[in-house]
Formats: C-alpha cells, structure tokens, sequence
C-alpha cells in the first residue's frame, strides 16, 4: 500500500505497510497522551462543529497532551481542506490526505500509526457519536483499561430512532459475530462500536488487517486486551452528508469475521471440519437408503437421517477431536450427557442455519446458494465453539474466568 502526500505535519515516513497488513509502532518520543483519529469522507458539513467540540472537552481533561488526526479519502467536498483551516485554529488538529487508498478501517489504522499518543483511539465524523463521551472514555483509560469502548447497548446507550429493520440488521450482525467468534465478540456489549480507545501497548506490533467499516472486532482478535471498560452513549442520527452504511459494508464485515476466524483457529477446529463432512456422507447417504430403498416419506427419512449423522458427528468428535477432554470427563452416562448437550447445540445451528439463509435472501438479496454457504460456514462455527465450550468442557472449567475457558483446547 501505498500513502501519499500527507498534510499539516505528518510525514509519511512513519507509514509503513508489508503485504497489505498494518502494525503499529512504538509511539515516538513526544509528550503525547490521547490521538484520536477521525476518518472522513465528504464531512465537510460536520467536520467543524465536531472538532470544536471535542476541542472544548480534551483541553479541559488533557490540556496540550492530545491530538486530533483526521483522515479524509480525498473527499470531493473537500472535507481535508476545511480541516487544514481548522488547524489554524485548533493546533491540536493535523490532517492526512489520502488518495489511491480507501476504506473507514484502513483510514483509522493508518491515523494511528502516524500518531503519537500513548493511547489511540476513533471517533466517526458525522456527529452520530457525541464528542462529549470522549470525556468519559479518557476517564477509563486514565483509570487503568486496555480498552474503553462506547456502546449503545451498555447502561445509558441507545439508538434513537432507528427503524425496526436497521436494529435487526445491527443485531443480526452482532449474532453473526457471536457464532463465529464467540471469545471475542463477546468481551463486549457493541462489538460493532465505532468509537473507543485502546491503549497503544495493548496493539503495539499486532498484524491488523482491517476490512470493511468495523475495526472494533480487529483490536479484539488481535490486540493484547486485559481490562475492558464500557461507556454508555445515544447513537444519533446525522444532520448533514449521507449515511455510508450500505448491504454491501454488511458482506464486507461477513468476510471481515471470517478472515479473522480463519487467522485465529484453534488447533481442533481442521478435525471438527472434517467429522462434520463426514456427516453430511452419513446423511446422504442414510437418506437415499430410507427413502429411494426402503420407501419412506421425505421428512421422517430427513428426520432420522439427520440424527445419524449427528450421532455419527458426536462419536468421532468424541473419539478424535475432542478425545482427551472425553477421557477426563469419563464415559458412560457422562458421554450420554455429551451426546445429549451435542444434539441441542447441532438442533440450534440448524434454526440458525435456515434462519441466516433466509435473512441473506430476503433481505440482502444474495444469491441463495452463496447465502446458504455463508449459513454453513457460520453454523459450523457455532456449532464448533458451543461444543467446545458446553459438551467438552468440564464442569469445574466452565465456572473458571473466561480467560481460562478460552485456553481449554486451544
């Protein structure tokens, strides 16, 4: 990737990237508390009232020791050029001009690798995040977190008045988040927040690979992250500009989860996938005996061959992948409780299943047959760490802190 001419103070010698993945550096020698990247595109309406804001709260709180780097795409409107002028004003602000790179997440990494600040962080620049919660998510830093997260689902959030559709569709993509990286997604309320800060030591040296609009998920998967805190904050609508959330930053924020589900496997999950192959033959096969040989009607042949291969799933799982948590736990009417756990856990994947199936038709339009792999895919992973977590996972460990259920059969 390349970065060109950067403006107001910011060289782009500090921006580096190898095969497309960006790392952050150390933060350079510079009495530097808080940088808060804003990326922009076509903000020039918002952009002024935004950084006056945030100006009048962080001189109060961190007087000369933050920055305010905004990132504008080349905007048409121009939106780099009034930030220049407002650096006039508000010397705290520094501006990067970006052309041949697009991208929310790529536009807040490379802020953060030209900053300076011990603690980093983002903020959108359309006024849907209120400027003046950056005070309180400083105050969580500066009380110890790794990370201070704005949410709209923590105590005192919200959405305002957003359609019944968009809050399924934000919900939803939360589920999805859930299912495919449950350790992860879950640390948080709104892992789709836009708007947190992370301390700098916490990322340093991290291979980020952002895609899409949601960075969130990225620091989380692949940060060093001890303390979390939450604020709550309303999630506004926009008074000016258009709203850049289309059908197709959702798919992007799909593939985002499953490139980082992929980077982050556990060593388990390659033998999960191939017992569940080896079910789908069971299944096939099983059906095309009970029904073409035997005679049986459609859906008690379904029925009874998809149970086979579930019990087929379960003995190898219980055998192979998961064979010496199985021998810890004993058998016997131990591994009946499995198996009953196992069959719940797979009956739950298969509603999940039909259910994002039909979403994706219905109401992103996709291909159906391309919905219907991204439904298997998500559910194989749901399947995978509900298993892991709920049939193979002793009792006692289930009770340990989340850190140390995380680390059972990694």
């Amino acid at each position: 990737m390349t970065i060109h001419p950067i403006e107001s103070g910011i060289h782009p010698a500090v921006v580096e990237a190898e095969d497309g993945e960006l790392r952050i550096g150390p933060a350079p020698q510079a009495p530097i508390e808080l940088s808060l990247v804003i990326p922009t595109r076509n903000e020039a309406k918002n952009l002024p009232d935004l950084l006056e804001r945030l100006c009048s709260v962080l001189d109060a709180q961190v007087p000369g020791a933050y920055e305010l780097i905004v990132v504008d795409d080349d905007s048409p409107d121009q939106t780099w050029a009034v930030a220049l002028r407002m650096a006039e004003r508000y010397p705290a602000v520094r501006v990067m001009r970006r052309r041949g790179e697009r991208g929310l997440s790529t536009a807040v990494v490379r802020g953060w690798q030209a900053a300076r600040g011990k603690v980093l962080g983002v903020i959108d620049a359309d006024l849907q995040h209120p400027p003046e919660t950056v005070g309180e998510l400083w105050e969580e830093m500066a009380r110890g977190a790794d990370l201070a997260v704005g949410s709209r689902h923590a105590t005192g959030g919200g959405v305002s008045d957003w359609s019944a559709l968009r809050r399924a569709l934000s919900r939803g993509a939360q589920l999805l988040g859930l299912c495919l990286l449950p350790s992860v997604v879950g640390r948080v309320s709104d892992p789709m927040s836009g708007y947190f800060m992370v301390r700098r030591s916490a990322i340093e040296g991290a291979a980020l690979s952002p895609l899409g609009y949601k960075i969130l998920v990225e620091v989380l998967g692949r940060g060093r992250i001890g303390r979390i805190a939450e604020v709550g904050y309303v999630f506004r609508e926009r008074s000016a500009g258009e709203s850049k959330v289309t059908a197709r930053l959702y798919l992007q924020y799909l593939r985002h989860l499953i490139r980082l589900r992929l980077a982050l496997l556990p060593a388990r999950f390659p033998k999960f996938a191939a017992v569940g192959l080896s079910g789908v033959l069971v299944d096939m096969a099983c059906l095309f005996l009970l029904k073409d040989r035997l005679g049986w009607a459609l859906t008690p042949a379904k029925l009874v061959a998809a149970e086979l291969a579930i019990l087929s799933n379960f003995l190898w799982n219980d055998l192979w992948t998961f064979g010496d948590l199985a021998r810890e736990q004993g058998y016997g009417r131990a591994r009946l409780k499995r198996l009953a756990r196992f069959n719940a856990i797979c009956a739950a994947g298969l509603v999940l299943s039909v259910g994002l199936l039909a979403m994706q038709v219905a109401v992103l339009g996709l291909n159906p047959y391309l919905a219907n792999g991204i439904a298997i895919a998500v559910t194989t992973g749901w399947n995978f760490w509900m298993n892991k977590i709920f049939s193979w996972t002793p009792a006692a460990k289930l009770a340990a802190p989340a850190a140390q259920r995380r680390a059972v059969g990694a």
